[in-house]
């Protein structure tokens, strides 16, 4: 293997860890912004549907 060979496979190596690292940090930042289920249960009742249902 040349000089410039094992240089590119270094340089892929280098970009498929940072892609790892930034999907990581999407998927670290969606967590953080993720509603807890108990909020969303907790949400204002839909008078429309109440309405509905007398």
């Amino acid at each position: 293997m040349s000089g410039d060979e094992s240089a590119a496979c270094r340089g892929e190596q280098v970009e498929q860890t940072e892609r790892e690292a930034a999907k990581q940090r999407l998927l670290d930042q969606a967590e953080a912004d993720r509603i807890p289920a108990e909020e969303i249960t907790r949400a204002v009742p839909d008078r429309r549907w109440r309405r509905g249902q007398h």
